[in-house]
């Protein structure tokens, strides 16, 4: 169910079935070039397919154009209620504009944030929270329901139609995931609009990330969603591996190790989260997708992960090495090492056939 419409962030091709999308947002003073600069550059490092930045104030938008120039990623400008910003960050270079139509003074500013916009080929993204619903939706609807979400950005949507703009991203979130859900849910059956997919708010790693894989896999795996953002309290970095497990889990856009360890029991025989954890930080710089297991034992291992490219199983003193469509072998010594080479062995020979 992804959004048939589509439009381009730079050169990136957001939604109509193409690939989703990953990114994050920057923390640091925008105005600080060299600060943030070095966030930007950490998290397309990371994977993220873009970054959106702050952009509140004449020394921020002013920045925008250092920023472009030393990105090696698309940056989107984060604007509230001040259009002549938006004007001056698109002025600047910046691929994607992320404002609410209706917090900008009216719709003589729209028109020429949507004029400028289109001058420069940059997509608006509309973003509304479960906080900035329009109190008039609030009393209609009872609160900020599902209904109330999507009815207030489409309503924002029709401000720029009326432009006649129609590069057009939405976003919906709530720090509730269950209606984050239904609110997305409800928008991909009403609309065609290309759709930025996420839980706001959703708290610090852990439990936040826990509720964003819920709120993001469950939309996902329903088809729904071209662009995502993990949304976590801190260093933005976490947000970035936290997109692409989930991406990974739903075997969308494989990239990297996806590790199969199992959570051990009584016939374990080796440090198998000592082993797991060695593997997964050695191997974070393969792109190559495979999946590799780390087994505790020997007796279901090998047939538990099945699935995986190249694993290992422990035994007392020594291990199985197993690689996909070959025979698995006795192996001695320092198992994770093993088994690192003989991935990286294997990434080499997929990287070279491509």
């Amino acid at each position: 169910m992804a959004s048939r419409n589509t439009v381009k962030i730079g050169s990136l091709p957001l939604g109509g079935g193409n690939p989703v999308l990953v990114q994050s947002m920057t923390n640091t003073p925008t105005a600080d070039t060299a600060a943030t600069l070095a966030q930007i550059r950490a998290l397309a490092e990371a994977g993220c397919d873009l970054v959106r930045v702050t952009v509140n104030d004449e020394a921020g938008a002013a920045a925008v154009r250092t920023l472009v120039d030393g990105s090696p990623v698309p940056l989107v400008a984060d604007i509230h209620f001040n259009h002549r910003l938006a004007i001056q960050a698109a002025e600047n270079g910046i691929a994607k504009l992320r404002l609410n139509p209706g917090n900008v003074g009216g719709e003589a500013h729209v028109r020429e944030v949507a004029d400028c916009a289109k001058a420069h080929h940059i997509p608006i993204r509309i973003g509304v929270n479960s906080g900035s619903v329009e109190k008039a939706l609030l009393d209609r609807y009872g609160g900020p329901t599902p209904e109330a979400l999507v009815e207030s950005a489409l309503n924002h949507a029709a401000m720029l139609e009326r432009a006649h703009f129609s590069d057009i991203v939405l976003s919906m979130k709530s720090s509730d995931v269950r209606l984050t859900i239904a609110a997305y849910r409800l928008a991909a059956r009403r609309c065609d609009y290309p759709l930025h997919v996420g839980v706001t708010e959703a708290g610090l790693p852990g439990q936040g990330t826990v509720k964003s894989a819920i709120g993001i896999g469950a939309l996902l795996a329903d088809g729904i969603g071209d662009t995502i953002r993990v949304s976590l309290t801190g260093d933005p970095l976490p947000e970035a591996q936290a997109a692409w497990d989930i991406l990974q889990a739903l075997n969308l856009r494989p990239r990297g190790i996806q590790l199969i360890a199992c959570p051990t029991c009584g016939r374990t025989r080796i440090n198998l989260p000592e082993i797991a954890l060695r593997v997964q930080e050695e191997l974070r710089d393969i792109r190559v997708p495979l999946k590799v297991a780390v087994m505790g034992c020997v007796v279901n291992g090998p047939g538990e992960a099945r699935e995986a490219d190249v694993g290992i199983a422990g035994g007392d003193g020594c291990g199985a090495l197993f690689v996909k469509g070959e025979a698995p072998r006795r192996v001695e010594g320092d198992l994770a090492a093993i088994l690192i080479a003989e991935v990286r062995r294997i990434a080499a020979q997929r990287e070279a056939s491509l």
